[in-house]
């Protein structure tokens, strides 16, 4: 407090002593117990009052100690249980959390991970996968600008996320305490496995094989892909203490159409501890054709090369480029994109009156709309021979098939003629133009579909540049072809829409992500965001069955349907306002990939630690871990000086105890005959 707020406060100490011993003591003979009481509270009430008029600032002082925060992690992953150190993790655990030397120079806090991140709740070693990269990224974003140690009781088998070495603050050290049998026992396994999930009927099919090796001696293994009781290939590999690793390419042949189930197995003569990762079981659904593309133009374009390039990155696709008097049978093809048509496309038009081929039509400024507006009945031309530029707007409400605005407004214009260009049928707009950002209020991608023949238009040449824009801005081709393999797709199909749409794999892997999405559309083919879906799942050998609600994300509905075991399940989505259904089948692949380690990965575990300047521990040397921990001068707590100001006025109680004395004084007062 200032000197003028002392000196306030003195005065109103004299003026409030002034007037109770004016009231109670001047002139009175006699000084009775009363009337010093009541001089005493009449004393108080004033002084209390004018110290709430003078307000003054009481500053109080209080000594906080920090301490430097100590996590102790760790993993939860069934990996720790199959390498029989679920016990010895525990009791490690609990001795450093329990610690009161750790506690009094520490703040101690526990957190456990397996696919995720999360304080310690329960302990049962049950996660399904183990992710050491989020452990690094949530102590960061727990403790910014903070330097503190970590405790890591883990066996260093990541089975997702980021290479973790890297991963963690190199200023903040990690000590990681290595838990399971660190000898090396005889292992070979199939580490890993490449195989694409679509595979064409009568074609080979390419499948690539990560084999590796743990032991001291040389040996010969035994590798080979079965589908049922038949082998597909079988070959012997060679591995030695020099090469502990082997990489097999096989093509197998694809004779059947459908889901077909294999299994790639390596077995020795040898002993080994862990079998389970000698095989790994994988699907492959055989298509039983591509879908033939014919592109038509009766000249040379750039937009000719990058449509064909962009089309075939899908292996399903296959884009033949003709003239139009060179086409014969259009029914050899699923699709016609007719490249700037002109007269000469006359035959074409012809012969699909009758063959009923969906049909792309690209225009340009050496399109011939004359022959269009003869030859087509979707739309009414009226065209200068101007040429004009035109950019691209995404309409979000598109709805024919799921599509992200790739940033189509940033994209090169397209030429085409200017003039008016007039819808005559109903037609799904995915792109409208404008003119140098002025809406034309006409389309430029739109498409429409009658008695089951579908056909898409582009108004304007020159989407080669499109492809360029996306690569400069991207580095890669992919948004772009993704939006040109989703036209071809919606083409491909003659199917007439579905009110409801399910997308779902047909095959997981036990302890992936089982997603599956759906859409519901009304009658005007608009997605429905208030639809009421739900499904229900049937183990088709146990007939068991589990029903979910499907919710609501950005464009679609989702269900997240993990930890189902391996098996065969049949599934209905049911959209309940208006009874819409759908039916389809997957199957869980048995793959446990917490199963695949005979030991902990130690020489990782140690370079994380050199990373980070700590230092890799195993169980029996946690009591080195912690007189390190102790007698690491970096961490002190730090005590902090906290000054806190308070106004007199906030004191709440001191106005009740002014109430209260005024009340006191009237009613002794009262009470003695004295008012």
């Amino acid at each position: 407090m200032n000197s003028s707020t002392i000196l306030l406060l003195l005065l109103s100490l004299l003026v409030a002593a002034g007037v109770s011993f004016y009231q109670y003591l001047y002139k009175v003979k006699s000084k009775s117990r009363v009337t010093l009481l009541l001089a005493f509270l009449r004393f108080f009430s004033i002084f209390g009052l004018l110290l709430l008029l003078i307000n003054p600032i009481i500053s109080r002082k209080t000594v906080e100690t920090i301490k430097t925060p100590l996590p102790i992690v760790i993993d939860n992953s069934a990996s720790i249980k199959d390498l029989k150190a679920d016990k010895s993790a525990q009791a490690l655990f609990d001795k450093l959390k329990d610690n009161s030397a750790l506690a009094d120079k520490f703040e101690v806090q526990t957190y456990q991970f397996d696919t995720d991140f999360f304080p310690v709740d329960t302990i049962d070693f049950k996660g399904k996968q183990s992710n050491i990269d989020v452990v690094a990224k949530n102590l960061q974003n727990i403790y910014k600008n903070q330097s503190f140690p970590t405790v890591l009781i883990s066996d260093g088998n990541q089975t997702s996320g980021d290479d973790y070495v890297f991963a963690f603050n190199a200023q903040n050290k990690v000590f990681p305490l290595v838990v399971g049998d660190t000898t090396t026992y005889l292992d070979i396994k199939v580490s890993q496995l490449n195989v694409n999930k679509y595979a064409f009927h009568k074609n080979k099919f390419p499948v690539e094989v990560f084999l590796n090796y743990a032991g001291t001696k040389s040996i010969n293994a035994s590798f080979k892909i079965t589908q049922g009781a038949t082998v597909l290939n079988q070959q012997t590999v060679a591995f030695s203490p020099n090469k502990k690793s082997a990489t097999l390419s096989v093509l197998l042949p694809a004779e059947s159409v459908g889901l077909q189930l294999l299994k790639a197995t390596i077995t020795s003569k040898e002993q080994e501890k862990n079998t389970y990762n000698n095989t790994k079981n994988f699907a492959v659904e055989v298509i039983d054709q591509k879908t033939e593309v014919a592109l038509i133009a009766a000249t040379a374009h750039p937009d000719l090369g990058a449509m064909k390039r962009s089309i075939e990155t899908n292996p399903q696709r296959k884009v033949t480029i003709l003239k139009p008097n060179d086409i014969n049978a259009l029914t050899d093809y699923n699709v016609l994109i007719l490249y700037q048509p002109t007269a000469e496309f006359k035959s074409v038009f012809e012969k699909n009156i009758n063959a009923k081929v969906n049909v792309w039509i690209i225009t340009g400024t050496d399109t011939d709309f004359n022959f269009l507006n003869q030859n087509q009945s979707a739309f009414s031309f009226k065209m200068s021979g101007q040429k004009e530029n035109y950019l691209a707007s995404f309409d979000s409400q598109f709805n024919l098939f799921a599509l992200d605005n790739i940033g189509f407004e940033q994209f090169p214009p397209l030429e085409n003629l200017y003039g008016t260009i007039t819808a005559k049928v109903n037609t799904n707009t995915l792109l409208s133009s404008t003119i140098r950002n002025i809406a034309t209020n006409q389309p430029l991608l739109t498409f429409s579909e009658n008695n089951g023949s579908r056909t898409a238009y582009l108004f304007g040449e020159n989407s080669w540049k499109w492809r360029a824009e996306n690569y400069l801005n991207k580095k890669n081709f992919t948004d772009f072809d993704i939006f040109i393999d989703k036209t071809i797709q919606y083409l491909a199909s003659n199917n007439s829409r579905k009110s409801l749409v399910v997308g779902h794999e047909r095959f997981y892997n036990s302890g992936e992500a089982i997603e599956i999405t759906a859409q519901y559309f009304n009658k005007n083919y608009e997605l429905d965001e208030k639809a009421r879906l739900t499904i229900s799942v049937t183990n088709t050998k146990t007939k068991a069955i589990k029903n979910y609600d499907l919710l609501k994300s950005t464009n679609s509905f989702q269900v997240n349907l993990d930890g189902l075991a391996a098996g065969n399940y049949s599934f209905i989505v049911k959209e309940l306002n208006s009874n819409s259904s759908y039916s389809g089948k997957f199957e869980v692949l048995d793959f446990d990939i917490e199963k695949q380690f005979v030991n902990p990965d130690w020489s990782k575990l140690n370079q994380l630690a050199t990373q980070t300047s700590g230092k890799a521990y195993l169980p029996g040397q946690v009591e080195d871990l912690i007189k390190q921990l102790l007698a690491d001068e970096s961490y002190k707590a730090v005590q902090k000086t906290i000054v806190k100001k308070s106004p007199l006025i906030d004191w709440i109680w001191l106005l009740l105890l002014i109430v209260v004395s005024l009340g006191s004084e009237w009613f002794i007062r009262k009470y003695n005959g004295m008012l």
